[in-house]
């Protein structure tokens, strides 16, 4: 059987992660001192002790997690343990093609930052939007982003993250009407969801042309593990294709629950969530309930965790 590590994206942010990791292993603060020199700013400061306001800027949110997700994967690594494939949610496969050896973490910090700089920048504060669909099939929730789409304004689904669950977005009013029209035909709640832009829209497209300018500058290797991306739901190991799939991913739809399913098929029975929350941990129990789960984002999740590779080693 083998075992997939698998990297949470934004909204899994909490002040205070990290810390108990961070006191115990040098590793972690290793990681932590680098993203700081590579951000010129402390980030470490901000995760262990906020100001919530300030974490949750997408600037920052995104360097956050990247550096809390790196650096329990590293604890991992350092106890011997290494997947046989990975993936991330949107920022978080930035996570694991660090993790992949496909970007150095110094480099990959500084250029989420950038992303989170960027997509705030592409689309004015209060003009895009996003909602989460709960329980209406994913060809309907399509075919009424079309629809409102050609009536009202810019709105696509944008994360489909497993069934039962996609999140849409685009123009403010457009979310707003798709929202309503989904509820409509039988969504059992569409609920607006508190982001400040309509991330991987094709309003991000200003957005997705600035990070290729930065992808330019720094070096992408192929993988040294398969990593499934988000835009095709496929592996990729290569470097050049790896750097396109990322440029398109900011403006385009994260196939989540394609990615859980490719994983699957290709022999993953065990998933390990590595980094704050548990998204996507609930994410995999809804794609498939016969996977054996786990996460880390703490000194208790991390010995259950060693506990339970072993197991499935």
């Amino acid at each position: 059987m083998k075992t997939a590590f698998v990297f949470p994206g934004q909204g899994s942010q909490k002040v205070g992660m990290l810390q108990d990791l961070y006191n115990e292993y040098d590793i972690v603060k290793q990681r932590f001192a680098e993203a700081d020199e590579a951000l010129g700013y402390s980030i470490s400061k901000l995760c262990f002790e906020g100001p919530d306001t300030e974490l949750v800027k997408t600037a920052n949110t995104q360097p956050a997690i990247l550096t809390a997700s790196v650096a329990c994967y590293e604890v991992l690594k350092e106890k011997g343990f290494t997947p046989d494939i990975v993936g991330g949610h949107s920022l978080g496969e930035y996570s694991a093609l660090v993790a992949a050896g496909v970007l150095d973490f110094k480099d990959a910090v500084y250029v989420v930052h950038k992303r989170g700089e960027f997509m705030q920048d592409a689309v004015p504060l209060g003009e895009g939007a996003m909602a989460a669909i709960l329980a209406l099939p994913r060809e309907e929730v399509v075919a009424i982003c079309e629809k409102v789409n050609n009536e009202v304004g810019s709105v696509q689904a944008v994360n489909f993250n497993c069934p039962g669950q996609i999140v849409i977005a685009g123009a403010t009013a457009a979310v707003e009407k798709a929202a309503e029209e989904m509820k409509a035909a039988g969504a059992k709640r569409a609920v607006m969801l508190p982001v400040s832009a309509p991330f991987h829209s094709r309003l991000m497209e200003p957005a997705a042309a600035r990070l290729k300018d930065e992808l330019d500058k720094i070096t992408v290797k192929n993988a040294e593990i398969p990593v499934v991306v988000n835009v095709t739901g496929k592996i990729l190991t290569d470097a050049t294709a790896i750097k396109e799939s990322l440029v398109v991913q900011a403006a385009h739809p994260v196939l989540w629950e394609d990615c859980v399913a490719t994983m699957i098929n290709e022999g993953v029975g065990a998933f390990v969530e590595v980094g704050p929350g548990k998204v996507l941990t609930g994410f995999t129990k809804k794609i498939n309930k016969e996977m054996q789960l786990a996460n880390v984002e703490d000194v208790d999740s991390l010995a259950k965790t060693l506990e339970f590779l072993q197991g499935v080693r």
